[in-house]
């Protein structure tokens, strides 16, 4: 990596599938990834799934923050995962743990 070059921000992110299940991700571009996984080139999971919709996204930080919180969040029971979902607040920077 050049010197001076910034490292890409890091966001965790939530789609909600048509059946209602959760997938959790981690991207540096929430609109391209989402966009990916739309047209079947995304995760395995989702796919033939749709419609999705994307339900939460947050800026993490750096790479491994976005895969310690996505390992914590996919660590969650469905039900735990809705529950952290409701407790976030919406437009703030967030720390890297779930509640």
């Amino acid at each position: 990596m050049n010197e001076g070059a910034q490292a890409p921000l890091w966001h965790l992110y939530l789609i909600e599938t048509a059946g209602g299940a959760l997938y959790t991700g981690i991207t540096t571009d929430v609109d391209r990834r989402m966009a990916q996984h739309e047209a079947g080139r995304g995760a395995k999971a989702l796919r033939g799934r749709g419609p999705l919709t994307l339900v939460h996204q947050e800026p993490v930080g750096s790479h491994g923050d976005a895969l310690r919180l996505e390992a914590q969040v996919k660590r969650l029971s469905a039900v735990g995962k809705r529950s952290w979902l409701e407790s976030r607040p919406v437009g703030e920077e967030f720390p890297c743990t779930p509640s």
